[in-house]
């Protein structure tokens, strides 16, 4: 028994920014409630990273609401297309990954999408079950399916074409092999992130061709990472993993800037929309609103009883001073010592808290080095190793030195 359209559209819309169109989403809605038949809904995921974060998960999560709602979820495995690389939102042409590594990253790409898809009533699909069956003249023909002029109308095509930036043939292929994805799993939808659209649209152009009803192209807002700045990334670290613990989780909202929190809370939390208008109003205490978040983002990975002991471990740390339950022991070389001194530079580095000298030295510049609690500002400071040592670096990140 399916919800009424309203409804349906309610749950559906929620952090929504492009639907092609509204009205056909509707009516297939409607036709879907009178003939009792479930909307086949398409999201394609391109194994190119081992890992997924909340923002890479935007979509999936808008997959599983189609799936709560009754409609079937029907998962890409983009196996071939990820071998290719999507152009979408590039400034340059992607690395062309090999099909092993492309297997290797799907494994984990899959057991992290169990956390938020009901696997039992997904369709996963393999887009190599079509591609490694055609021939050169099959991928002829698909490629007369589109012109280069309407390739170069998107927007990233002509920003590199502009400013002399090479655009391989191969990558005007990619749109064309994920629009073939939808005419082989005859979706009715497909999601995306917003620098998908042009992809999906590709999509309806060619079931249109194939005789079939195009699909809705419906695009998810892509989310900034905890800095607030640029696009979350794990290559950027400014991402929460949906695999991180508790505590990890929950310390990195605590970081997000004020002016993201709605955003935050209506793309990455299960909060309804009167919850959050409650938590931010003018009233309510940032901070108040910032835990209510934090704890939300946990709980929807973990479970709440993760989510009060991380924001509890949170308190004692942050307001109390206090070192948190569990800190990882960093084996530090007898070798590195002098007169059983060491370098705090180096010291960082050691611990992986920092990727080079000049980063190392800035964080001690910046007032973000303690080792028990006393801050270091010197970063030319040379510092006696003893036992129960613990050096803490920004926030978070804490390491008992042992010596090796």
């Amino acid at each position: 028994m399916f919800k009424d359209v309203d409804e349906q559209l309610e749950i559906i819309l929620r952090g929504t920014v492009d639907i092609v169109t509204k009205e056909e989403l509707t009516n297939k809605i409607k036709k879907s409630i009178k003939e009792n038949k479930p909307l086949r809904i398409k999201l394609g995921l391109d194994p190119t990273a081992p890992d997924i974060h909340i923002g890479n998960a935007i979509p999936i999560h808008k997959l599983s609401a189609f799936q709560s709602l009754g409609h079937t979820a029907i998962l890409i495995i983009g196996d071939y297309t990820a071998t290719v690389g999507d152009p979408s939102g590039a400034n340059k042409m992607r690395p062309m990954l090999t099909y092993e590594k492309v297997m290797e990253n799907a494994k984990t790409y899959l057991s992290q999408a169990s956390k938020i898809l009901d696997m039992k009533k997904t369709e996963v699909v393999y887009n190599s079950k079509w591609f490694e069956k055609m021939t050169f003249s099959d991928v002829i023909q698909l490629a007369s399916k589109m012109t280069v002029a309407r390739m170069m109308e998107r927007d990233d095509f002509t920003k590199r074409y502009s400013a002399g930036i090479p655009i391989s043939v191969h990558e005007f292929i990619y749109p064309l092999m994920q629009g073939y994805d939808s005419v082989m799993v005859k979706s009715d939808v497909e999601l995306g992130g917003t620098d998908q659209l042009f992809n999906l649209l590709v999509g309806r152009d060619l079931q249109r061709d194939a005789g079939m009803e195009p699909q809705i192209a419906l695009t998810t807002a892509l989310l900034e990472g905890i800095d607030g700045n640029k696009k979350m990334s794990k290559s950027l670290g400014n991402y929460i993993g949906v695999t991180e613990t508790p505590k990890e989780m929950f310390g990195k909202a605590m970081s997000i800037p004020d002016n993201l929190m709605r955003k935050y809370f209506e793309l990455v939390t299960d909060l309804s929309i009167n919850e959050i208008n409650q938590l931010l109003d003018v009233h309510i205490h940032p901070r108040t609103a910032k835990v209510a978040l934090a704890k939300a983002v946990v709980r929807r990975y973990h479970s709440a009883g993760d989510a009060d002991a991380a924001a509890e471990e949170f308190d004692r740390i942050f307001k109390e001073g206090a070192l948190p339950d569990e800190i990882p022991e960093v084996q530090i070389p007898t070798s590195e010592l002098a007169d059983n001194k060491i370098w705090i530079v180096k010291l960082i580095t050691l611990c992986g808290f920092a990727a080079t000298n000049g980063e190392a030295r800035r964080l001690v510049a910046q007032g973000g080095v303690s080792i028990n609690n006393d801050t270091i500002s010197d970063p030319n400071l040379n510092t006696e190793i003893k036992p129960d040592m613990v050096l803490k670096v920004g926030k978070r990140r804490f390491a008992r030195i042992v010596l090796k």
